[in-house]
C-alpha cells in the first residue's frame, strides 16, 4: 500500500483506497469477513464476499479514503438524504451528505459524500485530517451549546469554503452531532473553527487571527 491511491480490482466491483485522506479509523479492518485482512496480498479482495457486503463496508468508511466502482451496471454512491457533521472526540469533523468541498487536487476530492476535516489547525494536509490532532494535544469532546435554527429541509448540495487564515465556511442544510452522538444543531450557514483554538468550537470565534493561524 506504498501508492497513495491503490485499486483492488473485482469481477463485479473494485474497491480504491486513497492514502491521502485515509487517517486508520478501522471500519474496514474490524468489519465481519475478509474482504479487508491485515498483512494479506491483496490486503482487500472484492470477490470474496457479494457486492452489496462490499458496498456496505466501503460505505462505513468516515473519510472518504475508500470508495466502489461497480461493473454490474448497479447504481454508485448517492449522497444520504441528510447532510450531517459529527464532532469528534478529540478529533475532526466528520462531514457526511451532498458535499462540495473547495481545494480539490488529483488526491482530495471536490464532491463527495464522506470526508474527515481537520479541526486542530495542524494538519498537514489540510482541509483533511490526517491524525496530527493525535501529536498535538488537541482536546475538545465535541460538546455543541447552539441550537441553532430549524431546516425546512436536510438535504442538498453542501459547500464548504475554506476562509484563508480563518475557519470553514460552510452554507447548505446541515445538522451537527456533538461528541457524544446528539444530534444539536442545525441551520444553513454556519462557520466552523479549523485553528483549533475557538472558545466556542465547533464554531469560529475569531481566535484564529490573534494565534496567528496560516492556511489557504
Amino acid at each position: 500500500m506504498g501508492k497513495k491511491i491503490h485499486t483492488y480490482p473485482g469481477a463485479e466491483i473494485d474497491v480504491t483506497w486513497n492514502g491521502a485522506l485515509c487517517i486508520h479509523v478501522g471500519e474496514c479492518g474490524r468489519a465481519v469477513g475478509e474482504l479487508f485482512v491485515a498483512k494479506r496480498d491483496p490486503w482487500c479482495n472484492p470477490d470474496v464476499t457479494g457486492v452489496d457486503d462490499v458496498i456496505a463496508v466501503i460505505e462505513r468508511c468516515p473519510t472518504g479514503a475508500l470508495s466502489y466502482t461497480r461493473k454490474d451496471g448497479g447504481a454508485g454512491e448517492t449522497p444520504p438524504t441528510a447532510n450531517t457533521g459529527m464532532i469528534a472526540n478529540n478529533g475532526p469533523i466528520y462531514l457526511t451528505g451532498e458535499l462540495q468541498i473547495d481545494g480539490a487536487t488529483d488526491e482530495t476530492p471536490g464532491v463527495a459524500t464522506r470526508v474527515a476535516l481537520c479541526r486542530c489547525g495542524k494538519s498537514k494536509n489540510k482541509p483533511y485530517c490526517d491524525n496530527s490532532h493525535e501529536g498535538t494535544g488537541f482536546r475538545d469532546h465535541g460538546a455543541i451549546g447552539d441550537a441553532g435554527t430549524a431546516l425546512e429541509a436536510t438535504g442538498g448540495p453542501l459547500k464548504v469554503t475554506r476562509v484563508p487564515d480563518g475557519p470553514f465556511q460552510v452554507e447548505g442544510a446541515l445538522t451537527l452531532h456533538a461528541g457524544s452522538g446528539r444530534a444539536a444543531w442545525t441551520g444553513e450557514k454556519t462557520w466552523l473553527c479549523r485553528c483549533g483554538e475557538s472558545k466556542n468550537k465547533p464554531f469560529c470565534d475569531g481566535s484564529h487571527t490573534a494565534a496567528g493561524f496560516e492556511a489557504e
